[in-house]
């Protein structure tokens, strides 16, 4: 039984701390790279969106929103790796 609550208490913790993730930075100077810049924008926006979703839906969609949130944050760090490899060239 302690096994079992142990075990609740875990995994609770790990959807809290998922739940409580930073949204992705916008961190490309729109200057420098106004298209990169203004899809991050929109991916931050888009990650927001699903945060207010979740928070509709008392969290019950299944994993589905945070494995969104979490290849936002994905195509966040990849449009930075394009505007840095952009920068070389």
């Amino acid at each position: 039984m302690l096994g079992k609550l142990a075990l609740g208490v875990g995994v609770f913790s790990l959807t809290v701390a998922g739940a409580l993730a930073a949204p992705p930075v916008d961190n490309i100077n729109p200057n420098r790279h106004p298209n990169l810049a203004a899809a991050q924008r929109l991916a931050t926006q888009a990650y927001e969106r699903i945060s207010a979703a979740q928070t509709a839906n008392e969290w019950d969609m299944s994993g589905h929103a945070a494995k969104a949130k979490d290849l936002l944050d994905q195509v966040n760090r990849e449009l930075k790796a394009a505007a840095e490899a952009a920068n070389h060239h």
